[in-house]
């Protein structure tokens, strides 16, 4: 594989590479650069979470390197979203989960490395360079760098301002040449270029997946179950979510209908060499087959594409996409229910 088609397949999908010019220079100098994805284990993942994991079937068949972080104590430090009992529990929930993805995406998951935040994040050496670094960097600027990751408030505790800090030096820890995350992780990973330097790294390149809209319209929300859809959702409850979606006629912004059958239905529709299909009656012109996602989005556009045609087109795709994950975990109760005792707890007795 050549450099221009590592970068494609490295770029594709992202809202922002910073930047590509170091990215080519090190497809050039480098056989097999390192990248790497941080997750720390909150709330259950969902299928925003599947559109940033696709993306790790890209980084390997573009002969990366690839290191998912499961950043456990991280998920306690941003204001103790996870509790710290819950910790290992929910972070084998999130292992399997995001294996789960990966092999769904169609890359096997066993070419890419996990590593757990506490397996070197205690370490002397670590622990040193974090109080260097925390010596150097003034409160408002961890607080303006992790301003779009952790939950902030008047009075912020001492963990979110530290959650910026350590996430930098996981980058050096473990030797990423790439650091990839949702478009929230800028600030972060602006910092990490920034200090990195200074403390024995180089300055990572990044590259940022876009923040897809939820399915109420605007910002997904993890308070509103109607915004996304659940890994673990029945294919009922999949298609009553899209087909309450937010998706005017004509309209591409905030249409998180459109945005998953872009970044996630038509990659993996593409991977298995298949078209998407909108199945309609004769009388209303027949089905529609789509080869990408451009004509698609033309076809709404021209409004030759109806949205509830749309909707039940996709809510059949995207359940079909995460039916094998969905199957993975009912196969495994016991995750849920020990991660998320308060909500699945009571199942695993039954």
């Amino acid at each position: 594989m050549d450099v221009d088609e590592q970068l494609e397949l490295t770029t594709r999908h992202t809202q922002e590479v910073v930047t590509e010019e170091e990215l080519q220079a090190l497809f050039e100098e480098r056989d097999q650069p390192r990248a790497y994805i941080g997750y720390a284990p909150t709330g259950e993942m969902h299928i925003g979470h599947f559109t940033t994991m696709r993306k790790l079937a890209d980084f390997v068949e573009a002969g990366l390197d690839v290191t998912v972080l499961i950043a456990d104590l991280h998920a306690h430090l941003d204001d103790e979203k996870s509790p710290f009992d819950l910790l290992a529990a929910r972070s084998t929930y999130y292992e399997e989960t995001i294996r789960a993805m990966i092999d769904a995406a169609g890359a096997d998951p066993d070419r890419i490395e996990f590593v757990r935040g506490r397996e070197f994040e205690l370490d002397e050496e670590y622990s040193l360079e974090l109080l260097r670094m925390a010596a150097e960097t003034t409160i408002s600027r961890a607080k303006r760098a992790a301003s779009e990751v952790v939950r902030e408030s008047d009075s912020p505790k001492l963990g979110g301002l530290l959650y910026p800090l350590m996430q930098t030096l996981d980058v050096d820890a473990l030797d990423a040449d790439i650091a990839y995350g949702g478009v929230d992780q800028r600030g972060i990973y602006m910092l990490s270029r920034e200090i990195l330097p200074d403390h024995g790294g180089d300055a990572p390149i990044c590259l940022f997946a876009p923040l897809l809209s939820g399915l109420s319209g605007g910002k997904m929300s993890a308070s509103d179950a109607a915004s996304k859809v659940n890994l673990n959702d029945s294919p009922e409850d999949v298609a009553e979510k899209l087909d309450g979606a937010y998706c005017p006629m004509g309209e591409v912004e905030d249409n998180g209908v459109l945005e998953y059958v872009q970044h996630l239905v038509f990659p993996i529709l593409g991977q298995r060499g298949e078209s998407f299909v909108v199945e309609r009656p004769d009388k209303y012109g027949g089905d529609l087959v789509y080869d990408s996602y451009e004509d698609l989005e033309a076809d709404f556009l021209e409004e030759e594409l109806h949205p509830q045609d749309l909707k039940n087109a996709a809510g059949e795709y995207i359940s079909d996409v995460i039916d094998p994950i969905r199957t993975r975990l009912n196969d495994q109760p016991e995750l849920l229910a020990e991660a998320y005792p308060e909500r699945y707890g009571s199942t695993a007795d039954e």
